[in-house]
């Protein structure tokens, strides 16, 4: 799959702007702060509906504006898609497909895949576990799209969830309200259950690509993993806590174990988890076991990778993570989906010459690859491709090749 055409109207810094591109290597060159990241932040959020740069849509309409539209023209073989994404400052954002009547804006997700390399990706090692929490769940909608869904159903509940807790601290809980929350420890015990399931099995997926990426970037001198950390799994091992699951035969040991798991014998562990912990939480009116509050420890070595990895080590298994996303694509690929867009966001600037190299000669087979560039200096020579010059507002059609 690549993207054929991109049209931006009121999109960040761009009143109107249209792009076109083709298979390969494209490399969009201009000064720092011209706009080349919002052109690669608009593809990236019309494959996750969500931006790598800020947590929130506003920033991302035009100042003075209440819509910011991205329009697509993607190609997958013989076959052409057009999406059109509306952002909107006051309402539910929508999509269309082809042309067709407005859909709901998840409904376009997984038409567009994309994995994006930027700076800001030093958070998934030195940042705190939302970071990481937020890498699993991205690349679970991109390859499971109905994922989107359920991780909706889940953040619904837990804030029903945490206003009826919250009410328990201010002491205006009742019989009544121990009833009602009952009847959400069902629900987010259920919808906690579909999250973590589907949150194991890719971690699984992702640890073999994530060792082999790291070995390609680097010497191969160590190795990296990934470890997903439970909040479930960790009262399982709370001493405290264990008389609440004594009496039940199947309750595992280890956080690995969690992984034989199914969704009905996850969702008994969460009621189970719940009951145990019902004090606390109501003492602190939040919720404290669910996937909301996991993490995934990366490990390099014999250590955690936050804390201990070097400054180069840490941006090699930030970039390892990605291209083990990427991999993970390419197998799903393999069985019907698509080859994902690679898209690389001054990267380059940040490495050193050896990992430039390693890097490019990894990517440049992929069908398509954008990469953003101060300077074409940055860009090592296993990239070659065609040449874009951004300028002010839009781009520079003369100084393309």
């Amino acid at each position: 799959m690549y993207l054929e055409k991109l049209s931006l109207t009121d999109f960040r810094s761009y009143a109107q702007v249209d792009l076109t591109l083709e298979p390969g290597v494209t490399v969009l060159v201009g000064y720092n702060g011209i706009g080349k990241t919002n052109l690669m932040e608009a593809i990236g959020y019309l494959a996750t509906l969500s931006s790598h740069r800020v947590s929130s849509d506003a920033p991302l309409l035009r100042f003075g504006t209440e819509r910011a539209m991205i329009r697509a023209k993607l190609v997958r073989g013989e076959q052409a898609t057009v999406l059109e994404l509306e952002i909107n400052a006051s309402r539910a954002n929508r999509g269309r497909i082809n042309r067709s009547n407005p859909v709901r804006a998840r409904d376009i997700l997984g038409i567009c895949q994309t994995v994006l390399f930027a700076p800001e990706d030093l958070a998934l090692v030195k940042g705190d576990p939302s970071n990481r929490r937020r890498f699993l769940d991205e690349l679970l909608v991109s390859l499971m799209p109905r994922h989107s869904a359920t991780r909706s159903d889940y953040d619904r509940v837990l804030k029903q969830r945490n206003a009826l807790l919250k009410s328990g601290r201010a002491g205006k809980f009742t019989a009544g309200h121990e009833a009602t929350l009952d009847v959400w420890d069902q629900h987010m015990a259920r919808a906690g259950a579909e999250v973590l399931h589907a949150r194991l099995e890719l971690v699984e997926r992702l640890r073999p690509h994530l060792n082999k990426a790291y070995a390609q970037l680097t010497d191969g001198s160590k190795e990296a993993d990934a470890i997903y950390r439970s909040t479930l799994q960790d009262l399982l091992d709370d001493d405290g806590a264990g008389a609440a699951f004594a009496a039940e035969p199947s309750a595992v040991g280890r956080v690995e174990d969690l992984r034989v798991l199914s969704v009905d014998e996850l969702t008994e562990r969460y009621v189970q988890a719940f009951a145990a912990s019902r004090r606390k939480e109501l003492e602190r009116g939040i919720s404290l076991v669910g996937p909301h509050r996991d993490d995934v420890e990366l490990i390099l070595g014999e250590a955690p990778a936050k804390g201990y990895a070097s400054h180069g080590e840490t941006w090699s298994m930030c970039l390892s993570l990605r291209l083990a996303s990427y991999y993970v694509m390419l197998d799903d690929a393999r069985t019907g989906g698509s080859a994902p867009i690679l898209i690389l966001d001054d990267v380059f600037a940040e490495l050193d010459v050896q990992r430039r190299r390693k890097l490019a000669a990894i990517v440049s087979g992929a069908e398509q690859v954008l990469v953003t560039a101060a300077v074409d200096a940055d860009i090592p020579e296993e990239l070659t491709g065609r040449r874009v010059k951004v300028i002010p507002g839009g781009i520079d059609e003369s100084e393309s090749p």
